[in-house]
């Protein structure tokens, strides 16, 4: 039976990506990418244009759908949206930094910090819920087109989520995977299991990631 890639990007990065401190950037803070994000979502397209990709999705919210259709465009395709795939809902925390949140929520955000699957954004949705709805999704795509190669650019919760549900690792522990702005990830599906064979690959994106 063929194998199935899938190319699981994280769009390219806005201004709220760049502001230190970190800035949470859910559902409602829905920005344009910036001009970096920008040329890291080029450098994706560059990158994966000897890849014979054949159909783009992305999450509806702008940063990915942008990055997406930069890519859709070296291919001359459409990009197709996937309400299910769009970030996290950080609820009451939406726009905050993380230092604003330690200071008025502590024992929230420290119970989130230790497990974001058991303990989610509040008023929002956990790694769970985003693992729940994404991850179906997107296995749902790889059945679409078997024996093809396709692109889905969605976010850095929603991938660290799926990633952790299709390697085994507890939900408690998916922060740890490192997601860059426009870095994707190789997700391959034969016979159903999707078995993902590279994380993070972001060697076309030299010069292009800002330091923390």
């Amino acid at each position: 039976m063929a194998e199935t890639v899938l190319l699981l990007a994280r769009h390219g990065s806005t201004a709220a990506n760049l502001k230190r401190p970190y800035v949470l950037q859910g559902q409602g803070v829905d920005q344009d990418l910036c001009d970096l994000g920008v040329r890291q979502a080029h450098a994706l397209a560059d990158h994966l244009a000897d890849q014979p990709i054949s159909a783009v999705y992305a999450s509806p919210l702008r940063r990915a759908r942008q990055t997406a259709e930069i890519v859709a465009a070296r291919f001359g395709l459409e990009t197709q949206l996937v309400m299910e795939i769009q970030e996290a809902d950080a609820g009451v925390w939406e726009g905050l930094s993380w230092e604003e949140i330690r200071a008025r929520w502590p024992a929230e955000q420290a119970a989130h910090d230790a497990d974001p699957g058991a303990h989610g954004y509040p008023g929002g949705e956990s790694f769970c819920d985003v693992r729940d709805r994404s991850a179906p999704a997107l296995e749902r795509l790889a059945r679409r087109h078997p024996g093809r190669t396709v692109l889905a650019v969605a976010h850095n919760v929603v991938n660290r989520a799926v990633l952790a549900h299709w390697t085994g690792i507890p939900i408690q522990f998916s922060r740890r995977i490192p997601q860059n702005n426009a870095a994707y990830n190789v997700v391959v599906f034969a016979r159903g299991a999707p078995k993902v064979r590279t994380l993070n690959a972001a060697a076309h994106l030299a010069g292009l990631i800002p330091p923390d």
